[in-house]
């Protein structure tokens, strides 16, 4: 017997228990209620879709064509719609999950206005998004099941008993929209107790997964610019304590931590990594150190030096009081940082990049798979990259390589529409095409997630809308750009006041109020013009 059966017995045994004064309470109200409210709380959530993460993960190690996707979104209204979309065109949230990005959270979310992606907006400010996307969420069931409730109602009205017990089937086995967010907490706003605090936040607002990165809290910078400052292995791995700590206090044993490491474009530090012996992971830090070999004379006020393999080394110190490491050692730095992190507690990596290239992913991650055979990768494919560009410069040079003519391509200029319908741009396009699934096969990318998409595809619609309604289209810029395609699409939102949950309110007001509830969905609805 489902949920739903289950609910309406127990609810009318407790109305003749209570007799008389429960007579108004119908116990099928009551169960579509609770259908609609299954989760009462964000630890719930955060139980759920942890759930949901380890079994995504466990199905990828046996098969890395299971691989899991996400896009960002920057408020709880663009969440739901992903969801709705993803359930409408590919019936199933299987595999499909949220992002929530710091970037966006700077940029769109923060009192202060549009900020950069350097750690200086309200930290609950991103456990207060997560609390809003499952909010949204969690309406968007309710209106579904809503809507459900209504065809049910109809076709046993119609005594079509058949068609009855296919919608029952449907609410019996529904599939929520509540999926597993991946909430970054930046570099953890702080020391690793400000950062188990903050995770503790998340966490209750349902969060399942945090990913944290190994920059400098106060010197924080977006994974795509320059000037990214790393801290040493010792206080990365302190501050995933700090997260795994909160998930344990919080009974979220199997919480995933996803450990980002910068280093690939991060040329600075601004510390020299504590070493108590040669080979420590101290040591190993300082190793990547630009340095000079000096003698005690050379040394100046203020100087400071490390002593290794016997010889004093002064590292290079730049008037930011930051000190650099040589150029080259990347992508060695970011392979210990993988390692070191899956060693203490991180269940997954992300490893920023500058480009979108298999190849180079691919090598880092054969490479840490060396000593940890199962490691895998959230990857970025950022709006910071020019894909177009990426790809074709890629597929010109493979043409070189293979002795082909690319006489009639100018490398440099190959972002050029004239190059749009060529053989060169068509196999490009064919490679972005397949980019998440060829990453997950060979690279050991377990989840593909864009970062920033809402916030470049808002300023699209918006700049198309406004460019014909602000001139000579009027309101057939909106009507023929806008409300048109949502009828012909099928886009729910088309009944908006439907979508903000009209129609669960005149349902409830019958539930308390019965014949005498006044609704507002009549016939002098305007939304009944949409059906």
């Amino acid at each position: 017997m489902s949920q739903y059966q289950n609910d309406i017995k127990a609810v009318a045994a407790l109305k003749e228990q209570f007799g008389s004064s429960w007579s108004a309470i119908n116990p099928e109200s009551v169960a579509r209620m609770r259908a609609q409210n299954r989760f009462k709380t964000g630890l719930e959530i955060a139980q759920y879709t942890a759930d949901i993460m380890r079994k995504d993960m466990a199905e990828y190690d046996a098969d890395a064509s299971v691989y899991t996707q996400s896009l960002g979104c920057w408020h709880g209204f663009v969440g739901q719609q992903k969801l709705i979309s993803i359930k409408k065109h590919l019936k199933t949230t299987n595999k499909r999950y949220l992002y929530l990005s710091g970037w966006m959270v700077a940029a769109l979310r923060s009192d202060f206005g549009p900020l950069p992606d350097q750690s200086m907006h309200e930290k609950t400010a991103v456990s207060d998004l997560i609390e809003e996307l499952y909010t949204f969420l969690r309406q968007a069931d309710s209106r579904e099941l809503d809507l459900l409730f209504t065809a049910l109602d109809a076709a046993r009205a119609a005594g079509d008993n058949a068609k009855a017990a296919e919608i029952q089937n449907q609410i019996d086995n529904y599939e929520t929209h509540v999926v597993p967010i991946i909430a970054d907490i930046d570099a953890g706003f702080g020391n690793p107790e400000a950062t188990y605090l903050l995770a503790k936040r998340m966490i209750e607002a349902g969060a399942c997964c945090i990913q944290i990165e190994n920059q400098v809290s106060d010197e924080k910078q977006c994974g795509h610019q320059d000037g990214k400052v790393t801290v040493p292995h010792a206080d990365f791995l302190a501050k995933i304590a700090a997260v795994r700590y909160a998930f344990l206090e919080l009974g979220i044993d199997n919480g995933v931590i996803v450990a980002r490491t910068d280093s690939l474009g991060a040329g600075l530090t601004k510390q020299i990594a504590v070493t108590n012996e040669p080979g420590d992971l101290g040591d190993l830090y300082n190793s990547f150190l630009d340095c000079e070999e000096i003698s005690a004379s050379d040394l100046k006020n203020g100087d400071v030096v490390i002593k290794r393999e016997g010889k004093v080394l002064r590292p290079k110190r730049l008037p930011s009081n930051l000190f650099q490491f040589r150029a080259g050692t990347g992508e060695d730095r970011c392979v210990l940082d993988c390692i070191t992190s899956l060693q203490n507690g991180a269940d997954l990596l992300w490893i920023e990049t500058e480009k979108p290239h298999v190849g180079q992913i691919k090598g880092m991650v054969d490479r840490i798979r060396e000593v940890i055979p199962n490691a895998k990768l959230v990857y970025n494919n950022s709006p910071s990259f020019n894909w177009t560009l990426n790809f074709r410069q890629q597929v010109f040079d493979a043409m070189v390589a293979e002795g082909k003519d690319v006489s009639a391509y100018d490398r440099t200029k190959l972002m050029s529409v004239d190059y749009d319908n060529t053989e060169l741009a068509q196999i490009a396009d064919e490679k972005i095409r397949t980019f998440q699934r060829d990453g997950s096969a060979h690279a050991g990318i377990f989840h593909h997630l864009i970062t920033l998409p809402t916030y470049h595809t808002t300023a699209l619609s918006t700049d198309n809308l406004a460019k014909g309604y602000f001139a000579d289209l009027g309101m057939l810029a909106y009507v023929k750009g806008v409300q048109r395609e949502e009828l012909r699409q099928g886009i729910a939102c088309v009944k908006h006041q439907n979508m903000a949950g009209s129609d669960i309110g005149d349902n409830h007001k019958e539930y308390f109020a019965g014949e005498a509830a006044l609704k507002a969905s009549g016939k002098d609805n305007t939304m009944n013009q949409f059906h």
